[in-house]
């Protein structure tokens, strides 16, 4: 069976070489990369990536072997329907390996037509190392590597202020394009780089903060047989991904003039800020997971996708979210309950196998950072609990006693955090008195919660009532309370 490459493709398109991409792997190639291919196919961008590999070890070897071409499966719920397509991407003009290519990483700092930087060389790759100078070839942190990117930039064009670059980082932390740019002029202060090019940095180059959100299972390993027999040629780099794709980018709206994502029909935003963006997919995405994941598996189900689909748990989620998450943000309602039906859809994928106990990693750490502030700040605006985020903090309680009925839960966190709930249920004799203990203490947390949630009136009383039902009557009967279906006895 032949190889995939240009010999396959009815078009044969050459783009000029618009971006420098930092990392090879599986997201950006089904985010980024597939996002450059359809504003190809349908805007007048016109523009290839050339891409980087970081590390010494990678895949570029192999991409070039492709002529950069490589197969994306994009599978989820799609206007209702389960969908699965896929298609080849050309969006990818070369790769690079900065070990034995660097003289050519250096030769296209001199490209006129470059205008894009992205990255993404996971959360650690925003670091700064001392022991890294420009002489190196290559140096080892990516905003070394970077900076002495843009210097020899600056130095090609002579400080030219129109051969500034716009640089757009996806490594998923906070405030990345802003953390990047203060590494950058580190490393020009640490190799004493002249006053001109920190000037060149400032005015000429645009950094920009950026969220991404994208579900990237990546390289198919357990049915690839099956996909080379459908595709008819063989890919070493198939990438899977989901539907649903979101990029919000804080920057100057001229951006979108050069990156016309929005007339590709693409779900990337332009913003003065994403902070709001960030809160909603904290708040709604990640913290509807966190909330039903000891709900559900204390219920009996063990994948997100079974939780959603079913007729108690998928009321409960979809009340959580409706009801008491999204009137806790500020975002007008019609883009929340949108954003919200986009996460219910992708909640239910049939095409990826979410385990809950996978999610219940450090629970205690991410109910504090993804629904206690929903949680708080619905007290704050209507005066009342949130009974939903209040039931799935006593479940989470009840989850952290290490028992599904006689079947052990394998609990992952913090050992102090382990050693807390280890004492407290010790302790448990059934009595509500012995609960309400249990929940005091667990409350009074401070080095989880940065507060003693003992504070917040009526939360102490509803959590305990709730892990109350939880344990003398189970988690079937006990949803039902807060559902509002059935008093319990």
């Amino acid at each position: 069976m032949e190889k995939l490459s240009k010999k396959l493709l009815k078009e044969n398109n050459y783009y000029p070489e618009k971006i420098l991409q930092f990392g090879e792997g599986n997201f950006l190639r089904a985010f980024v990369d597939w996002q450059i291919d359809v504003m190809n196919k349908n805007t007048d961008f016109n523009g290839s990536v050339v891409i980087v590999q970081p590390l010494g070890q990678g895949v570029v070897e192999k991409l070039n072997n492709q002529d950069g071409l490589y197969t994306l499966y994009l599978q989820g719920v799609k206007n209702g329907k389960a969908i699965k397509e896929h298609t080849i991407i050309s969006a990818v003009n070369r790769g690079l390996n900065l070990y034995t290519q660097y003289e050519e990483f250096t030769k296209l700092a001199e490209n006129p037509e470059l205008r894009f930087i992205f990255s993404n060389t996971t959360e650690a790759g925003i670091a700064f190392n001392e022991n890294d100078r420009l002489e190196d070839r290559p140096q080892s942190s990516f905003p070394a590597k970077l900076t002495a990117f843009l210097y020899y930039r600056y130095q090609a064009f002579h400080g030219d202020n129109d051969k500034g670059v716009i640089i757009i980082p996806c490594e998923l932390i906070d405030r990345n394009g802003e953390k990047l740019k203060k590494i950058v002029l580190q490393y020009a202060a640490l190799w004493k780089l002249e006053d001109g090019f920190v000037n060149w940095i400032e005015k000429a180059n645009t950094f920009c903060c950026s969220l991404v959100d994208r579900i990237v299972p990546g390289y198919p390993r357990d049915n690839i047989n099956e996909i080379t027999q459908e595709l008819g040629y063989k890919d070493e780099l198939v990438v899977v991904g989901e539907q649903f794709h979101l990029w919000v980018i804080e920057g100057p709206q001229w951006i979108r003039d050069e990156f016309p994502a929005h007339k590709a029909g693409l779900n990337t935003l332009f913003v003065d800020d994403m902070t709001p963006y960030r809160t909603r997919k904290v708040r709604i995405l990640n913290g509807a997971h966190t909330a039903l994941t000891p709900v559900s598996y204390l219920y009996g189900l063990n994948t997100v996708a079974e939780s959603v689909e079913h007729e108690i748990i998928g009321q409960f989620v979809k009340e959580l979210i409706y009801d008491e998450i999204i009137p806790t943000l500020d975002l007008s309602i019609e883009e929340l309950r949108s954003f919200a039906h986009a996460v219910l859809e992708r909640f239910q994928n049939p095409f990826i196998q979410h385990f809950l106990l996978s999610i219940s990693l450090n629970s205690m750490s991410k109910f504090k950072t993804r629904d206690l502030p929903s949680l708080l700040e619905y007290y704050n605006r209507k005066q009342e609990l949130p009974q939903k985020l209040v039931f799935s903090l006593a479940a989470l309680i009840s989850f952290y006693k290490g028992k599904r009925g006689e079947e052990e839960i394998k609990l992952a966190d913090n050992p102090d955090i382990l050693a807390l709930f280890k004492e407290q249920w010790s302790k448990y004799d059934r009595s509500i008195e012995s609960i309400n203990a249990i929940v005091t203490n667990v409350l009074a947390y401070e080095q989880n919660w940065e507060m003693d949630l003992n504070e917040v009136p009526g939360l102490t009383a509803a959590v305990t009532n709730y892990l109350f039902e939880i344990e003398i009557h189970g988690m079937k009967q006990a949803i039902q309370t807060v559902l509002g279906q059935k008093k319990a006895n």
